[in-house]
């Protein structure tokens, strides 16, 4: 994170252990502490200067009701973006 630390809200769900930040002026994700890995985090590329989500040409997606930490889920597709 560059700037605007203090303009983060943090929300946590179910378990608590996943730590979730939105922005409290617009209210986007920008970015969470793992549940299934608390040392990595994911991050919402659209709020990174420069990048791009069609920057990553295969996205891997979990099924979103399985947690693989409750040993369920898994990747179940893939997402592939395609500029016009």
């Amino acid at each position: 994170m560059v700037r605007g630390g203090d303009k983060l809200t943090e929300y946590r769900f179910n378990t608590g252990e996943a730590v979730h930040f939105f922005c409290s002026v617009c209210g986007i994700y920008t970015f969470h502490q793992r549940r299934s890995n608390p040392q990595q985090y994911g991050v919402n590329v659209a709020c990174i200067d420069g990048v791009s989500p069609f920057d990553f040409p295969c996205v891997e997606v979990n099924d979103g009701v399985n947690h693989p930490k409750d040993g369920g889920g898994g990747v179940v597709g893939y997402l592939r973006y395609e500029k016009k």
